[in-house]
């Protein structure tokens, strides 16, 4: 009785549920070494953000993956095109005392296309959004700009959101 205890406890603990760890999957052809990431193509008036989301995708392929990332799309396996095709700031707080805006949402619309040398579509999402809040101080001698800061924040989202999506096909 003992024995056919521990070989059920023993099968019990070695099957598993076929769940695996969020963030850890490698969904991606196994033949890929190399990910090109080029400029992102900007489609809207805020220059900075554009600059900053290729540089984010890049550093989260280099810290999270073991695929090495080329900027020139001749040099690699697959090729991580982007372009920011909206970018939106509006107040969604404001100061009672003197009316201004005191909080800021910005809500940003990607659309990325991940394809392999011989062009076949590996992954494609054309409206991913992102979303970021920060706050503006109503007091002038405390003024502090802080939309910078957001959008490294956003730039980060959006790194680990995209990576994790394209290697999970998610």
């Amino acid at each position: 009785m003992r024995k056919s205890l521990l070989l059920v406890a023993a099968a019990v603990s070695l099957s598993g549920c076929g769940y695996q760890v969020a963030g850890k999957a490698d969904l991606l052809p196994k033949n890929l070494a190399t990910i090109a990431v080029p400029a992102f193509q900007n489609l809207t008036v805020r220059y900075k953000l554009a600059d900053r989301l290729p540089a984010a995708v890049t550093r989260e392929f280099l810290t999270r993956t073991r695929y090495r990332v080329v900027v020139r799309p001749e040099e690699a396996d697959a090729t991580l095109q982007g372009a920011l095709v909206s970018y939106q700031a509006f107040p969604v707080i404001f100061d009672q005392r003197t009316g201004r805006a005191s909080g800021i949402q910005v809500v940003v619309l990607l659309s990325v296309t991940l394809t392999d040398r011989a062009g076949k579509v590996l992954f494609t999402r054309p409206q991913m959004d992102f979303r970021e809040r920060y706050e503006i101080s109503v007091a002038q001698d405390a003024y502090f700009e802080e939309n910078e800061v957001a959008l490294e924040r956003l730039s980060r989202d959006v790194a680990r959101t995209l990576v994790s999506a394209v290697l999970e096909m998610f």
